[in-house]
This record gives structure tokens, C-alpha cells and sequence, in this order.
């Protein structure tokens, strides 16, 4: 018996060490080609940055990242996803920028057992109803942010708005949300054709014509660049105030520049926030490249520092899935957010914020907090969600 003991002990060491000796393998799924190119690149400078920070390893096991581009395509998308669980056979999924994209990739991979972190698209579907045990956010629901920024319209004493955003899931999603909590009147709605789109004479013809308060846009990357420079040849700029969702911000601020001052926007991160994690995130991105970081970057950074803090509490096992998910539920770590805690639907219950866009000293276009306008947020869909811990 004692025999027998000492080989299963036996056994299960020289199983865990041949784990840990074992390279985990990430697929990282983004775009990095196209015009929106900008967006992947800060998404992957952030995943090297935490890997760095980490040692190049994660929960002790050496690190291998497999960067796909999905072109903001969701059938390209779909096609890496499958490579990365069929192929590759990586450990776990993470990154997608793009809502329809995460859902036209999401069902093969989850129905294949393998976690997948999502470190931007929220699609209303997989906070709710469509919710899976293996699927995790380090972002939001796209309902949360522009659910803030109704808030501050109400603030504001606004009383009539128009929306003018993308015609694809997260554009419905996000003037959803803001639908949800602006208490005042929706002059109109404009959803444009996603993502050819870059002209919107037609649109910004109709905002002249209903002469409303405000304009809300959720337009991300090279859009975000084009409607400011659109609305401000119209001469719209000044006269009627103009409110963002994703669509001012680190990326598209070196294009946006002067026209982005004073814009409002809300996040649920931005760069000065004071806790020592992020000081330190912000401090060694700017110093390795000599550039603010997005909050595509900050979600980037959390995704892996949650997988660490995961793998730590498993010894870098991947091969038990409900110990892993256990871990990962958990949240064991420091996030650039501060204080961090899941959803029963795995997405982040967070801060969110007003934002300005501002010069800094050395005269950088960037954004500052101006206040808090909700306080450990949850998005309006977990309680759709079946999952219970």
C-alpha cells in the first residue's frame, strides 16, 4: 500500500511539473490591419505589458501568445477562433474588439469548452439570456457606458437629444442603453451602415434640420475621427454640444485633436485614476511608447492580470476547468480599475465616469475624470442571466 501511494504521489508531481515546464498558449484575437488597425496594436502593446510585468509567465507556466487578426470581420473572426481551438489548440481565448464579431465567434469556442475573455466587445446577449460559464468580460456590457452618459444628459438638463451611431450590434446596444436612462426626449435615431460608412453628410443634414440640444454618437477608431471632422465642417461644432460614447479617445485623439476639446464622453477607466496599479500600467506604457494608453489597452492589461491571478490559485492547471473558473470568478487581482468584483453573468460590476477631453502639460490632447457618475455599476442584463454562484 505504501507503494502504491508513493507512485500515485510520484505521479502527480511529475505531472505538475511537466505542466508548469509546459508553455500555456493564448490566443489573442484583435484587428490589426484596416483602419482601425490602431485600436489591435494598443490591445497587443498591453498584453505584452503585462506579460512583462508578469514575468513572461503566467500563474508560473511560460507564455505563448498567438495574435490572430480578425480584420473586423465576423466571419473572418469566427474562422481564427476555430483555428485557435482546432489547430492551435490554445489554453484560452481573449481580446475582440468588435460585438458582432465575439458573437459570431463565441458558440464554437465556448461549445468547445475553452474560457474566452473578452477585453472590449459586451454584446447585450452574452450578459443575459445567452450568458456561459466560460466566458468572462474585463470590460463592460455595451449598455453600462452610454447608460452613464444618460445620466449626465439628465445632469445637464438636457432635454432633447439625437442619436447617430453604427448600424451593428454594439451600435443598438449602446443607444439602447442610453435610451434606458435619459429622462428627455429622442429627437432622432440614425444608424448608418457599419462599417463602410464614413460619409455622413445625411445624417448631420438631419441634426441641422431637428435642431436638438445635444448629439450622442458612438462611433470607435477612424469613424470617431471622420464624424468630428464632418460635424465640425458643418459648422454644427459650438452650436450644438456633441457627447461620445468610444468615440473620443486615446486612439482617435492625435486625428480628432482641437475639434475633441471640452467633449464629453463616460468610461469605466481613464488613465488618472490613482490606484497603484494603474499608476504603474500608464507609467511604463507611456515610457515604451511614448503614448497614452486607450481603454482598449487598460481592458487588454486586466484580461491577462486575471488569467494570472487565476493560474495562481491552480498551480497553472487548465486542464480543470471548474477549479479554473472558480479562480477566474474570483477575480484575484490587481485591476487598473481599482476595486474589482464579477456579475453572476461574468461581467464587471465597476465605476463609471465623466470624461473631458483636455491638453495636458506638455501639451498632448488626452482626457481627465471630472466625477463619478455611477458607483459599482451592473449592467441591466444579469438578471437574465441563469447562472448562479
Amino acid at each position: 500500500m505504501k507503494i502504491a501511494v508513493g507512485a500515485v504521489l510520484l505521479g502527480t508531481l511529475l505531472a505538475s511539473t511537466a505542466m508548469a515546464q509546459t508553455p500555456l498558449k493564448l490566443g489573442f484575437v484583435t484587428t490589426l490591419t484596416g483602419p482601425n488597425a490602431a485600436i489591435g496594436q494598443d490591445m497587443r502593446d498591453a498584453v505584452e505589458l503585462a506579460l512583462d510585468h508578469a514575468g513572461r509567465k503566467l500563474g508560473g507556466r511560460p507564455i505563448t501568445v498567438i495574435y490572430e487578426d480578425d480584420e473586423q470581420k465576423p466571419d473572418i473572426g469566427q474562422q481564427k477562433g476555430q483555428k485557435l481551438i482546432g489547430a492551435d489548440k490554445v489554453d484560452v481565448i481573449a481580446g475582440v474588439i468588435w460585438s458582432n464579431v465575439l458573437l459570431a465567434m463565441a458558440k464554437p469556442i465556448l461549445e468547445n469548452g475553452t474560457f474566452l475573455i473578452s477585453a472590449n466587445a459586451g454584446p447585450s446577449q452574452l450578459a443575459g439570456a445567452q450568458c456561459n460559464p466560460n466566458f468572462f468580460s474585463t470590460s463592460w456590457n455595451n449598455d453600462q457606458t452610454p447608460m452613464a452618459m444618460g445620466e449626465v444628459l439628465n445632469r445637464r438638463g438636457v432635454k432633447k437629444v439625437q442619436l447617430v451611431t453604427g448600424n451593428y450590434a454594439a451600435g443598438r446596444d449602446m443607444a439602447a442603453g442610453l435610451k434606458l436612462t435619459f429622462k428627455g426626449e429622442v429627437a432622432g435615431e440614425d444608424y448608418t451602415r457599419w462599417p463602410d460608412q464614413l460619409d455622413f453628410s445625411a445624417e448631420l443634414a438631419k441634426i441641422r434640420s431637428t435642431k436638438p440640444d445635444a448629439v450622442w454618437i458612438f462611433y470607435p477608431g477612424a469613424h470617431g475621427a471622420q464624424f468630428l471632422t464632418q460635424y465640425s465642417q458643418a459648422g454644427l461644432m459650438g452650436q450644438i454640444p456633441l457627447y461620445n460614447s468610444f468615440t473620443v479617445d486615446a486612439i482617435t485623439l492625435p486625428l480628432q485633436k482641437d475639434l475633441a476639446l471640452g467633449v464629453l464622453g463616460t468610461q469605466s477607466w481613464v488613465w488618472d485614476l490613482p490606484n497603484e496599479a494603474n499608476k504603474k500600467f500608464v507609467a511604463d506604457f507611456r515610457q515604451r511608447h511614448n503614448r497614452y494608453p486607450s481603454y482598449y489597452a487598460a481592458q487588454s492589461y486586466d484580461a491577462v492580470a486575471l488569467l494570472d491571478g487565476a493560474l495562481k490559485q491552480t498551480g497553472g492547471n487548465t486542464a480543470n476547468k471548474d477549479a479554473l473558473r472558480a479562480a477566474l470568478r474570483k477575480a484575484d487581482f490587481k485591476s487598473v480599475r481599482g476595486d474589482f468584483k464579477f456579475n453572476n453573468n461574468q461581467f464587471p460590476i465597476q465605476n463609471f465616469y465623466l470624461q473631458e477631453t483636455v491638453k495636458d502639460a506638455a501639451g498632448n490632447f488626452t482626457v481627465r475624470t471630472l466625477e463619478t457618475v455611477y458607483t459599482a455599476h451592473q449592467d441591466p442584463h444579469h438578471d437574465k442571466c441563469p447562472m448562479k454562484w
